[in-house]
């Protein structure tokens, strides 16, 4: 679903359990899945083998089963490729996924941020898999 459509409630920050997510990229085709909350700022990290679509959207649906209802109501992700399959995710979790713009990264600001912050421990080219 595009952001256009994400509830004002979301772009306040006033209810947690809404998210924002990303895909960082290390050496060696190393990732990190982001998610950071709108409200909290709370950022989990979830290691995952590679960059399919599979694989991410597994991850996410596992990271989800972690937390109560009340506290995963929504991700916003940008138009990666890894997300093809977000209509899996929302099946399997009744999470609602807000699609950015495309090449609007700002539109997720919190986990645009977290992820520049990450950059300083994480600076390209590092391999991540050693830190997990």
């Amino acid at each position: 679903m595009s952001i256009n459509k994400r509830p004002a409630s979301i772009e306040d920050r006033a209810i947690p359990g809404h998210w924002e997510g990303d895909l960082i990229q290390g050496s060696g085709k190393t990732f990190i899945a982001t998610l950071v909350g709108i409200k909290t700022r709370y950022a989990m990290l979830l290691k995952v083998n590679d960059n399919k679509t599979k694989t991410v959207i597994d991850a996410l649906i596992k990271q989800s089963r972690k937390l109560t209802k009340k506290l995963y109501k929504s991700l916003t992700w940008d138009r990666g490729t890894e997300m093809k399959g977000h209509n899996n995710f929302t099946v399997a979790t009744d999470v609602k996924i807000f699609l950015c713009d495309p090449r609007s990264p700002w539109q997720r600001g919190s986990n645009e941020n977290t992820n520049r912050l990450l950059r300083e421990y994480f600076p390209k080219g590092t391999d991540i898999s050693m830190h997990s």
